[in-house]
């Protein structure tokens, strides 16, 4: 990190590289802290590239499939974070980020909204409080129509945690309900 800091980008994927981690687990972390020093300085596909790669030797990997697929939609493949996803629900089917993150970018691209909330309300099953699973069940009301509901859910996700998605959530619903004032 303090190289990549310094702009040695490389430099700190070689050490990343080259330590070898003693378990399965430490591995995994390597590889996932090498994709995100790829992806915090913009270089999407290659840090998606990486986790491919890892892939191939593990499929099996839920961190590395749940990482991909979050990489997947910043490439603008929907359709790929889909199928990571959905394989990460089948190795782990209570897997709430998995639920929330596919209910989100179903509910975000405005299709299946049905589903999208089903697996919304699969993942507040797992993690009732999580401010950012209820910012997802809010925009899934809100693409639904369900104005009030939406508002509703989205300020208590915006009480739980002061976040800029979620403000911008509920900004558009009370734009949307015309109270634009507030």
């Amino acid at each position: 990190l303090i190289q990549q800091k310094q702009g040695n980008l490389e430099s700190a994927r070689e050490t990343i590289r080259a330590t070898r981690g003693s378990t399965a687990a430490e591995r995994t972390q390597l590889l996932l802290a090498e994709s995100q020093l790829l992806r915090e300085v913009g270089r999407n596909d290659e840090a998606y590239a990486v986790l491919e790669a890892a892939l191939v030797k593990e499929p099996d990997n839920t961190e590395l499939l749940y990482e991909a697929a979050l990489l997947a939609e910043r490439r603008g493949k929907p359709e790929v974070l889909e199928v990571h996803l959905k394989r990460v629900l089948g190795l782990k089917p209570d897997h709430a980020h998995a639920l929330n993150a596919l209910g989100y970018s179903l509910a975000d691209r405005n299709v299946r909204l049905d589903e999208a909330e089903k697996l919304i309300a699969r993942a507040l099953q797992s993690a009732p409080d999580d401010a950012f699973i209820m910012d997802s069940q809010g925009w899934v009301f809100f693409r639904q129509g369900r104005l009030d509901e939406a508002l509703k859910t989205l300020q208590q996700a915006y009480s739980l945690k002061k976040d800029g998605e979620i403000a911008a959530h509920v900004g558009e619903v009370l734009w949307v309900l015309g109270r634009k004032d507030e």
